[in-house]
């Protein structure tokens, strides 16, 4: 086995799946078989593999030897990262053109190991468990955009629905349109119309999967100002999104800001996308639009799972990941994460579903920065948990979390957060994160960031109202001036009396 450093789960064993689409060839390494999967190295090449499919029913000449020059690096870089199994999966224009079965057999002998061409349906089965994999839960019709063809299934929770195939891949679409915006519409509207499926999805969400529409949306934040760059889960506002579409469907995209962001490979579908989603919801009537940031292969993935770990929170279980590698005691960690529960009833503060998930998370992620200057641990604390790969949080979720930790060591002081960063989180969560920062800096001077106190601690209202924290006379010596001092900074927080107490006086 390879060496690993201790900045690796030790219990995991890397595996490698590549994904052969009609425009983009992607080897993804992941670092094991997990509920939230954290790659270990990524490779994509642009091979264009459906380029001319429409009018020639082959794949593209250049491109199969482009890809075919580079099955050999994938198969090597596989092995170099200690992949113990490589898997292959191959979408629209493999399956789809006369040469297709020539192609995946010469890939076939030289990665060594068998492809699944997917068909239609499984396409947009493993797009589905991408998405039940990405958000807590999901509930929509998601689409994927590929090079060759859209998916459309309808999932909710955990159940997959109705699902179609469509010939409106950007490279197809451009291809049948023959370049011309006015055209690309009436074969979208065309095809969509088959989509009866997009009726149920009105009011509800619409997912976006697929490089292309990753590449909008990016599009779309530059546009927009917007702050957070950070992928998965981003939801473009309902109000302005046809005009931007509209704007990029024309084709006139040297007007567009932030346009020169974007690969200039990735550009010229950029019109055909948007095209089609602007048809998606003319027909759908979605309440929002969301990008995902997992599709085919995450979902081909989660297949992998077991039952047990398919039912795992992602969010919760890539927090409790993190703490295994940087907190100084994850056991720590998961105390703070139930006794803050309780703190929460008992200050009277209702939770959701979502509230009680991110208070978990934050808690789980309390002691990430440990190891950073006194002075940045909550900077390098919210800067880590705002940019993370994490799945199965929304954007304002995700902004509590990190605000609850940069509170919990910089202080509460509003005046030190972002006007962004306290616009993202919304007054929700940004009074949600004072209230779990202020409680978390009273219980780390007592526990000294080590398991086995903070289960002990209770709380317990006075006559005259004042609720107080009790410490167990066993453990009076943690008495003393800062904790007393954080503990009136909790109360002033919450706007009621409060005192830290030991069990007995």
């Amino acid at each position: 086995m390879i060496a690993t450093s201790q900045g690796r789960l030790q219990d995991r064993r890397p595996l490698s799946i590549i994904d052969i689409g009609s425009n983009s060839i992607r080897l993804v390494i992941y670092e094991g078989i997990a509920r939230s999967p954290t790659v270990l190295f990524n490779e994509k090449m642009l091979a264009g593999l459906g380029r001319g499919i429409v009018t020639t029913g082959k794949l593209d000449p250049d491109g199969v030897r482009r890809a075919v020059e580079e099955f050999g690096r994938f198969r090597a870089l596989s092995e170099q990262a200690g992949a113990e199994n490589l898997h292959v999966i191959a979408t629209a224009a493999a399956r789809e053109a006369e040469n297709g079965p020539d192609f995946i057999s010469r890939a076939e002998d030289i990665l060594g190991t068998k492809i699944k061409v997917l068909t239609g349906r499984q396409e947009a089965y493993y797009s589905a468990l991408g998405i039940i994999s990405g958000f807590h839960p999901a509930d929509g019709i998601a689409g994927d955009l590929g090079g060759g063809s859209l998916e459309l299934v309808d999932v909710s929770g955990e159940t997959i629905g109705d699902g179609i195939t469509l010939p409106l891949g950007g490279l197809r679409l451009q291809e049948m349109a023959q370049n011309a915006p006015t055209a690309a519409t009436k074969i979208a509207r065309t095809e969509l119309i088959r989509a009866q499926l997009l009726r149920a999805g009105q009011g509800r969400t619409f997912y976006c999967v697929g490089g292309t529409w990753r590449n909008l949306a990016r599009l779309h934040m530059m546009v927009n100002g917007y702050r957070l760059n950070v992928m998965h889960h981003y939801e473009m506002p309902m109000e302005g999104l046809s005009d931007f579409l509209k704007q990029v469907a024309s084709g006139e995209l040297d007007k567009v800001k932030g346009i020169d962001r974007i690969s200039k490979n990735r550009r010229g579908l950029l019109p055909y996308g948007a095209t089609t989603l602007l048809e998606v919801m003319r027909s759908m009537k979605p309440e929002k639009v969301v990008v995902s940031a997992l599709g085919v292969r995450e979902g081909y993935l989660y297949s992998l799972l077991s039952d047990e770990e398919k039912q795992k929170d992602p969010l919760i279980s890539a927090a409790e990941e993190l703490a295994i590698l940087r907190a100084r005691s994850v056991t720590h960690s998961r105390e703070l994460a139930e006794w803050t529960g309780t703190s929460f009833r008992t200050f009277g503060i209702e939770e959701s579903e979502a509230d009680s998930r991110y208070r978990q998370a934050a808690c789980l992620l309390a002691d990430i920065g440990w190891r950073a200057h006194p002075e940045y641990r909550g900077t390098q604390s919210l800067n880590i948990i705002a940019h993370a790969s994490f799945i199965g949080v929304d954007h304002p979720g995700r902004a509590f979390i990190a605000l609850a930790n940069l509170f919990r060591h910089e202080g509460v002081f509003e005046d030190s957060v972002s006007p962004e960063m306290r616009a993202l989180a919304t007054p929700h969560y940004v009074e949600r994160a004072r209230v779990l920062g202020a409680v978390l800096r009273v219980v780390y001077l007592l526990s000294a960031s080590m398991p086995g106190i903070i289960p002990n601690l209770t709380w317990r209202t006075r006559p005259d109202g004042t609720l107080c924290l009790v410490i167990p006379a066993e453990h009076a010596g943690l008495m003393g001036e800062r904790p007393a001092g954080r503990m009136a900074q909790l109360s002033k927080v919450l706007g009621r009396p409060m005192e830290l107490v030991v069990d007995g006086e």
